[in-house]
């Protein structure tokens, strides 16, 4: 009657529908059990058992359809309702299903052999990342634990279960990869709150996701589909101390960066902290995606020194500090580096020591090419002289770009349309100008039209804000039109012609860009418009094509956004098999219940063709 062994799974209520070949049939909600087998002559005994069984198939069958309408087709429904009404994205029906979590799963016998008869839990979201097989709680649970965390954490405006809060904390409008609403939002103000949600969720087997600024763009706080609880840690942001004389400061993971060094302005403090990513960033997102920015050309990024220690919550509810204030230690491996660039998949990053460094004069300059491998080529040839460490920055902006500025009305004078770099050198005003003199001299071997400095700080300012809002600009050039962005990161000598066949490959599939890049360390960024989802899907493969050309080139698939969900697949093909591994055997080992930002980071266990060996291996 059933020639296939077929396990259905949902999620939402727990139901269990297990039909065999013996038909042997169970339904695990309810306990009942039906055995029928042709093997002897029928008997009366042998039609009750048939009459129970087909019964007993269709009350499953019924139970299954039911559970699959109202506990998993409602709940998508009333999320996209929502999501629309907010002007978010949400992930469509067929996107939900190709997920390797989604909430209805037909198995075949090898898994059967392994179902618990409670039906519960246990048989649920066999996740990609690790080789044991963690389960998560029921949406009974899901519901206990928020009632649990309201009593744990009893202030006003702690937690958050408004179904548009829910989607704002689980998506973001600058990020198209498959998006969850969490099941609450937690709103935490200190280590111990983190301590009481993290033990709340692994008390009821809850997925748990940090958010602290939003401004990531791979998907790396997106929700759980079976349910999850968000830590927000933007009311976080407390400056314990600032010790000037060691030349770093103390601070809640939830800072910004940027009121980081406002606060150290006000206070006339002759210091800063050099990362510079997207504005509205905070100190821990930058340590979870090892982010760098403008100034990595000259400071580095967050794997350089720049963190001396911090404060993490582990999965095990345990607090614990990376190492001590001194600015150097030997003091065996340094545990610091092993959550910077982990996601929030090992830990939370609850507090941190910045180090800082001197605020040095600068001065801005802008230098206009003919394309785009001519800028870049001069760049090289910059970094290169005794004058190089006087350049703590170097953005290039192309033509479009430019374009883009002028349109969106952020200049009082706008700048000519060609593909140009913007510097800022820094240093004693001797040393300023003699590198822009040599820098003069560089970009005008290499076709320059046109270099200038800021006439006034203003002006310098204002130069710079522009770069730092590229992406704003390029959306308000095309109304209507969305903007994905992405990154990658090559040797420099490769970037010229890594940026032309980009641009190139973007000009024939006929889509609309604009490209800004960290020059000085070989990352560029590429911000590709479309209007509709046959635009979306050219976008995509675009972007597809460009990561792969940069490991080609020997580089990495992110310079700093970052791997989230969107760049997962890359990951064996950058860093090899046994290197992503490793990664998971630390993390089965710190996170065994794979509770901390699943389905982010690490591929999912499948078989993986590498584009470069071409070979199929099991990873």
């Amino acid at each position: 009657m059933f020639p296939l062994s077929t396990r259905v799974l949902t999620v939402r209520s727990c139901r269990y529908l297990s039909l065999r070949p013996s038909c042997y049939a169970t339904l695990r909600s309810c306990g009942s059990r039906y055995h029928y087998s042709t093997s002897r002559p029928t008997t009366q005994g042998d039609v009750l058992r048939v009459g129970k069984f087909v019964l007993g198939s269709l009350l499953a069958i019924g139970t299954s359809f039911y559970v699959f309408q109202y506990g998993y087709g409602l709940p998508i429904l009333t999320a996209r309702l929502e999501a629309i009404a907010a002007n978010t994205q949400i992930a469509s029906r067929g996107e939900f299903e190709e997920l390797p979590y989604a909430h209805l799963k037909i198995s075949g016998p090898e898994d059967l052999s392994n179902a618990s008869d409670t039906g519960g839990a246990s048989d649920l979201y066999r996740t990609p990342s690790t080789s044991s097989t963690p389960t998560y709680g029921s949406l009974e649970d899901v519901r206990k634990a928020i009632d649990e965390l309201r009593e744990a954490l009893p202030g006003n405006n702690c937690i958050h279960t408004n179904p548009v809060t829910l989607q704002a904390h689980g998506s973001s409008e600058n990020s198209y990869h498959p998006s969850f609403p969490h099941s609450v939002v937690v709103v935490v103000h200190s280590t111990e709150d983190v301590v009481k949600v993290v033990n709340i969720s692994r008390k009821y087997r809850i997925p748990i996701i940090a958010s602290g600024g939003a401004t990531s763009l791979e998907g790396h706080f997106s929700g759980f589909p079976s349910g999850s609880i968000c830590i927000d840690m933007s009311a976080m942001n407390r400056i314990f101390e600032i010790n000037e004389a060691d030349g770093d400061l103390c601070c809640q993971s939830g800072a910004r960066w940027e009121d980081i060094n406002q606060t150290l302005r006000e206070k006339g403090i002759p210091l800063f902290f050099p990362l510079d990513p997207g504005p509205g960033a905070t100190i821990g997102g930058m340590i979870g995606t090892g982010c760098s920015g403008t100034n990595a050309v000259r400071y580095g990024t967050a794997k350089a020194e720049w963190f001396l220690n911090v404060t993490v919550v582990l999965p095990s509810g345990k607090v614990i500090k990376t190492r001590r204030r001194a600015r150097k230690s030997s003091a065996g491996f340094d545990t610091t580096k092993l959550f910077i660039g982990a996601e929030g998949t090992l830990g939370i990053v609850t507090e941190a020591t910045l180090r800082l460094t001197p605020r040095i004069p600068t001065k801005v300059a802008m230098a206009q090419f003919p394309n785009v491998e001519k800028a870049v080529s001069a760049v090289q040839q910059i970094l290169n002289t005794p004058y190089g460490p006087h350049i703590q920055c170097v953005e290039l902006l192309d033509d479009h770009m430019m374009t883009a500025i002028n349109a969106a009305g952020m200049v009082d004078v706008p700048y000519p349309v060609q593909d140009t770099l913007f510097f800022k050198l820094q240093g004693s005003p001797e040393s300023i100008r003699e590198t822009s003199n040599v820098v003069q001299e560089i970009v005008q071997s290499h076709g320059s039209t046109r270099f200038e400095f800021a006439a006034t700080e203003e002006e310098a300012d204002e130069m710079w804000q522009n770069r730092k809002y590229a992406l704003f600009s390029t959306i308000s050039t095309h109304p209507g039109a969305k903007c994905w962005t992405t990154d990658v990161c090559v040797p420099v000598s490769r970037l010229p012609q890594l940026v032309y066949e980009t641009k190139e490959d973007l000009a024939k599939a006929g889509l609309k860009s604009t490209i800004v890049g960290h020059v000085g360390d070989g990352n560029f960024h590429a911000l590709i418009l479309f209007k509709d989802d046959e635009e979306l899907r050219s976008v995509s493969a675009a972007v597809h094509r460009l990561i792969h050309r940069a490991i080609e080139m020997d580089g990495t698939c992110t310079g700093e956004h970052g791997v989230g969900v969107g760049k997962t697949e890359y990951l064996v093909d950058e860093l090899g098999e046994d290197t992503v591994e490793l990664m998971k055997t630390i993390k089965n080992a710190i996170d065994p219940l794979n509770l901390f930002n699943p389905g982010k980071l690490y591929p999912e266990n499948r078989k993986v063709k590498s584009s470069k060996r071409g070979e199929t291996t099991e990873d």
